[in-house]
């Protein structure tokens, strides 16, 4: 069974070799981990997937968090990094976290999320470079891989400049996780949400 939850203090050394797993040491290098480094993540947005067993105890499988940045002016998200166990790949655990972590975002206020990635894999998620063609990272990056996502229309229209970060503040709101469990069998099985 695999429980998405909130990120605990507990979770960061788990969290942290499961994304050097995932990535190598070159994650450091991403012009993204420039908006990251000495920031915590936006509240409330930081979730991890981990997975119950007998002969493992419980292991984190899963992670993802958005971070504040601001983007022409304007207060938006940066989702990343998003990983999962090689050996717990395809399953959807990733998809879970990515949908789990768009609507806490949105439920807390939010109005839209960047990120660099792969296209074909994001835009089932609903983000694309529609709107960030006017967008720079403060480094090297590919224009066709910042993708964003509106979680309130018009949010992204017209946005244009670097990115830049941002601190962390209090979310205006209270998230709700609300329990979910899937059906045995296929992707997403055996998938719950627990706060």
């Amino acid at each position: 069974m695999i429980i998405i939850r909130p990120e605990r203090p507990s979770d960061v050394a788990a969290r942290e070799a499961l994304l050097d797993r995932a990535f190598g040491p070159g994650r450091f290098a991403k012009t993204s981990e420039r908006l990251r480094a000495g920031n915590t993540p936006a509240a409330g947005l930081a979730l991890v997937a981990t997975e119950a067993g007998p002969a493992r105890g419980s292991r984190v499988v899963g992670t993802v968090r958005l971070w504040p940045v601001a983007a022409g002016g304007r207060d938006v998200l940066l989702l990343g990094p998003l990983a999962v166990e090689p050996d717990r790949q395809g399953e959807g655990i990733g998809a879970a976290l990515m949908h789990q972590v768009l609507e806490l975002a949105h439920q807390l206020g939010h109005a839209a999320v960047l990120l660099v990635g792969d296209a074909p894999y994001y835009a089932r998620f609903g983000f694309s470079a529609a709107a960030t063609g006017a967008l720079a990272m403060p480094g090297p990056f590919e224009p066709a891989r910042l993708l964003g996502r509106e979680l309130v229309p018009g949010a992204l229209a017209g946005v244009a400049g670097t990115i830049t970060r941002r601190p962390a503040a209090a979310p205006p709101r209270q998230p709700t996780i609300r329990p979910a469990r899937r059906k045995a069998g296929g992707r997403g099985a055996g998938v719950r949400h627990a706060a």
